[in-house]
């Protein structure tokens, strides 16, 4: 043993731990087992498990199971991991034991040494606090760690995602009324269609962003229902009857978000259900603003070689090379988070299925990482989309410019003269490089009168008209 190092004793025997750590053996040894990656469980979780250890032990305190002056110091401890002062002490790898019972041991160690020094004792001597005794008091890492993460799933949806769909959703609704006069020609197949308002295609954007604000409260219902109490195999051993629903209560009324103990524990705990059903939400979600984000920068292709037909914000320069480029950077990040999250979800889903061996679910750790990541990694984006790309669109006027040159402005014209006749006048109007209309003046007997109003381009985006027909 060197001055830098002290020794820490577990169930395994002796071990040397950094002099100044706040983690004990059982940490170090996971430390020592797992040099896998420099990937550690995020903030979001650090915080929902000492929020858990916390509460466990005003609980204990107060159903006479842990005594007043220690429960106190492991609550002032746990508020320093919630606040995160103490984040560098968890250093335990996200691939590590399948139950994170290795996080859950870095928690109770690091809680417990600082319970110690807050009451003047030693670090390492496990008196008067005891990590396990004392910090895990009437839980386990096999309910701990999936509570932990559903409330910080929970809390991401409820406090960050949620709000940020709805900035995202409120910005695009307002350019569609900005852009509900731009008429333009509609695309179906990336080829000519009828004529759309600019502000018709970002009123389907918004509608998009509703339904999966609505996706993730469905989500968020979900994660509410928590599996603290099932202890090791779901039956409670060595908690008392009344600690889940107390604790519980206590997360609820602290993070503003109805959690409530599980009715069915041998679920909550042998599977990770809610938490693969969010992360196929959030995929969804993802999927959307990956649409989003493709159609934005299609429609600002240009500016003069491409549709050009929204101006989007310059942010940065675009090229090193090329003076005056500037590219969609900020629908670029968008698709590449979208990618991330879609490569998440998989890993998630794989979780589910294959981590389950009977009564627990081994594949925790990655498990919670992943959708973690991905209800952040869509929040910061849906705020970044927002702010830095779509309250600063502008409408050019190449939309409305080419509306008239529209070859499926002669869909109008099928119901009164027919499809073939139709189909023929676009053909010639296309060859001869005439419009639907000059064409349509030739070769029909129909009135100047009636024929402007059959190809009347913005009577045709109005909801109801009547075409002929529908289809690609």
């Amino acid at each position: 043993m060197t001055a830098a190092s002290r020794i820490e004793h577990d169930s395994l025997g002796d071990l040397e731990v950094p002099a100044g750590a706040y983690y004990g053996a059982s940490t170090m040894r996971a430390k020592l087992n797992f040099p896998i990656s420099d990937l550690r469980l995020p903030r979001s979780f650090v915080r929902a498990i000492g929020l858990i250890k916390q509460q466990s032990a005003a609980v204990n305190r107060d159903l006479g199971l842990l005594d007043a002056a220690l429960a106190d110091a492991i609550e002032r401890a746990a508020q320093e991991v919630i606040d995160g002062t103490l984040d560098g002490q968890f250093v335990v790898d996200v691939f590590q034991t399948g139950s994170g019972t290795s996080t859950n041991m870095n928690a109770n160690e690091v809680i417990g040494n600082r319970a110690i020094e807050l009451l003047g004792g030693t670090l390492g001597s496990r008196a008067p606090v005891h990590p396990n005794d004392h910090v895990n008091l009437g839980q386990s890492s096999n309910d701990v760690i999936p509570t932990a993460i559903q409330v910080a799933a929970a809390e991401i949806l409820h406090d960050d995602l949620l709000s940020a769909l709805e900035t995202l959703e409120r910005s695009l609704r307002a350019k569609s009324d900005e852009f509900w006069p731009v008429v333009k020609t509609g695309r179906t197949h990336l080829q000519d269609a009828t004529p759309i308002r600019l502000g018709q295609e970002f009123l389907g954007y918004a509608g998009q962003v509703e339904r999966g604000r609505s996706h993730c409260s469905e989500a968020l219902a979900a994660l509410q229902e928590l599996p603290l109490g099932g202890t090791a195999v779901g039956t409670g051993v060595g908690t008392h009857p009344e600690f889940p629903g107390r604790v519980i209560g206590r997360l609820a009324s602290i993070t503003g978000i109805a959690f409530r103990e599980t009715d069915n524990h041998f679920a909550g705990q042998s599977a990770l259900d809610a938490v693969v059903f969010t992360s196929s939400v959030l995929k969804g979600v993802a999927i959307t603003l990956f649409k989003i984000a493709n159609d934005i920068r299609l429609l600002g292709c240009g500016p003069r070689a491409g549709i050009a037909e929204i101006g989007i914000p310059a942010v940065q320069p675009g090229s090193s090379i090329m003076p005056g480029k500037v590219n969609p950077v900020i629908a670029e990040s968008v698709t590449m988070v979208a990618a991330q999250v879609v490569g998440y979800d998989a890993a998630v889903a794989f979780c589910g299925a294959a981590g389950s061996l009977l009564e627990l679910n081994v594949m925790m750790p990655v498990a919670a990482y992943d959708v973690l990541q991905s209800g952040a990694l869509l929040a910061h984006s849906a705020r970044n989309l927002a702010a830095r790309c779509v309250d600063g669109i502008s409408a050019t006027d190449n939309g409305p410019r080419l509306v008239e040159q529209g070859l499926m402005l002669g869909t109008a014209l099928a119901p009164r003269i027919g499809y073939d006749a139709a189909a023929a006048i676009a053909k010639e109007a296309y060859a001869s490089g005439r419009t639907v209309r000059e064409v349509a003046r030739e070769r029909t007997q129909l009135p100047e009168a009636e024929l402007t109003q059959l190809l009347d381009p913005e009577a045709m985006t109005h909801p109801g008209r009547e075409t002929g027909g529908a289809g690609g």
